[in-house]
C-alpha cells in the first residue's frame, strides 16, 4: 500500500500505481505521477505480462511544449518529456509519466518543474500518487522536491520528513546531489542561476566524454547573430541591462558573448560543481583572493563551429574574422588563477574587448 506523506499525497512503487490502474483496488487517488525508466503505460504490462490496464492516452507533451520551465532549458532530452493519459474503468485517472533512469548520472533537476507542477495541481484537484519502480529513490528525491518547494525546508529536514511517512527511502547520491543545487537556487530551477550554468556544462561534458554527441542545440544562442521577434523580423540580439559587460572580438568587433554566458569560478581553489577531473584545491602557491585571471570562461555557444563538430579539444576562432580568441576542451584547463575547470571554453582577455563594465 502506498505510504501517506502529505493531505492528498502519498508515494508508492510500481505495484501500488499497477493496482490503482487496473482499479482493483480501494483507492482515492486522481492523479499519478510515474517516474519510470519508460514514459508508456505498456511498460506495467512488460514488467507484469499477465497485467491488463485499460488506458487512453491524450496527451503526449515533447519538450517544445512542455511549458516555459522545460522549453527553456538546453539539458531536457529530445523525447518525449511527459504523457497525460486517462486510465482505469470506472475512475477517470490522470497520469502523468516522466522517463528517468534510477542512476546517478541522470538529469533529475530539469524535470522538478514539471513534476512539482503537477503534484501542486494533482493535491488541488484530488489525491495524488507519486511512484517509481521501488518506491525508494527516485519518487523520493521528486516528493523530496516538493516539500523543499512548498515548506521551504532544506534538503536533510525534507528528506528526514519524508522518512517520518516511509522510512526506507533513499534518493541516490545523484540526486541528493542534484537537490543540493535546487536548494541553492531558492527552491526552484534557476536557467541564470551560476549553480545551474556549472550543472549544465557538468552534464554536458559527462555526456561528451562518455561518447555521446552533443547537438548544437543543446549549446547557448550566438548572441552576434539575429534573432526572430514577434513581428517576424530579425533583429541583433540586445543587452538588457548596459552596464552588464559584452565581449567582443577586439580584431572585428563581433560579439562575441553576455555577460549572462560567463561561467564564475572562483580564483585559486577550483570548483566542485565543474566536476570530475579537476585538480584538487587548485594551485597551492595562489593565495591571492584577488581575481587575476587572463581569460574568462563561457559557456558553449553556437558560433563555435570546432566544438560543433564535435571535437574534444581545439582553438575558439570569431566566427567572423577567424582571429584566434581562446581554446577549448572537454577534458578541462586550469585557469592562469590556479582553478581547474572542466569542461572549459576559454576565451583570453587579450583577444577580446569587455565594455561596458
Amino acid at each position: 500500500m502506498p505510504y501517506t506523506v502529505r493531505e492528498n499525497l502519498s508515494i508508492g512503487n510500481i505495484g501500488d500505481a499497477a493496482g490503482i490502474l487496473q482499479n482493483d483496488t480501494v483507492h482515492s487517488v486522481t492523479h499519478i505521477l510515474s517516474v519510470l525508466s519508460s514514459a508508456s503505460i505498456s511498460f506495467f504490462s512488460e514488467w507484469r505480462p499477465s497485467l491488463s490496464i485499460p488506458a487512453k492516452e491524450i496527451t503526449k507533451v515533447h519538450v517544445a511544449d512542455a511549458g516555459a520551465s522545460a522549453a527553456k532549458s538546453a539539458l531536457a532530452p529530445d523525447k518525449l518529456l511527459y504523457s497525460l493519459e486517462y486510465a482505469g474503468r470506472d475512475l477517470k485517472l490522470v497520469r502523468m509519466a516522466v522517463p528517468l533512469r534510477d542512476t546517478e548520472n541522470e538529469n533529475l533537476l530539469d524535470y522538478l518543474e514539471v513534476c512539482i507542477d503537477f503534484i501542486d495541481r494533482g493535491r488541488k484537484e484530488g489525491s495524488v500518487l507519486v511512484h517509481c519502480f521501488a518506491g525508494v529513490s527516485r519518487s523520493a528525491a521528486v516528493i523530496t522536491a516538493y516539500l523543499m518547494r512548498t515548506e521551504r525546508l532544506s534538503v536533510e529536514d525534507a528528506l528526514e520528513s519524508l522518512r517520518q511517512s516511509c522510512e526506507n527511502v533513499c534518493p541516490n547520491d545523484g540526486f541528493l546531489e542534484q537537490l543540493k543545487l535546487f536548494e541553492g537556487m531558492g527552491f526552484k530551477v534557476d536557467h541564470s542561476s551560476p549553480i545551474y550554468k556549472r550543472f549544465r556544462l557538468k552534464v554536458l561534458g559527462e555526456n561528451h566524454l562518455s561518447g555521446l554527441r552533443i547537438d548544437s542545440s543543446k549549446f547557448g544562442a550566438d548572441p552576434g547573430m539575429p534573432v526572430e521577434i514577434s513581428s517576424g523580423t530579425e533583429e541583433t540580439t540586445k543587452v538588457e541591462n548596459n552596464r552588464r559587460p559584452t565581449y567582443r572580438c577586439r580584431k572585428c568587433r563581433r560579439l562575441v558573448a553576455l555577460h549572462e554566458h560567463v561561467i564564475d569560478h572562483v580564483p585559486g581553489e577550483g570548483e566542485t560543481a565543474f566536476g570530475w577531473n579537476k585538480r584538487r584545491g587548485g594551485n597551492p602557491f595562489n593565495k591571492s583572493k584577488e581575481s587575476d585571471c587572463s581569460s574568462i570562461f563561457i559557456e558553449p555557444l553556437r558560433w563555435m563551429k570546432a566544438v560543433e563538430e564535435g571535437a574534444l579539444e581545439g582553438k575558439l576562432s570569431c566566427a567572423h574574422c577567424d582571429a584566434r580568441l581562446g581554446y577549448f576542451t572537454w577534458a578541462g584547463i586550469q585557469c592562469s588563477c590556479g582553478s581547474w575547470i572542466t569542461p572549459a571554453f576559454q576565451l583570453h582577455k587579450s583577444r577580446i574587448d569587455i565594455s561596458p563594465m
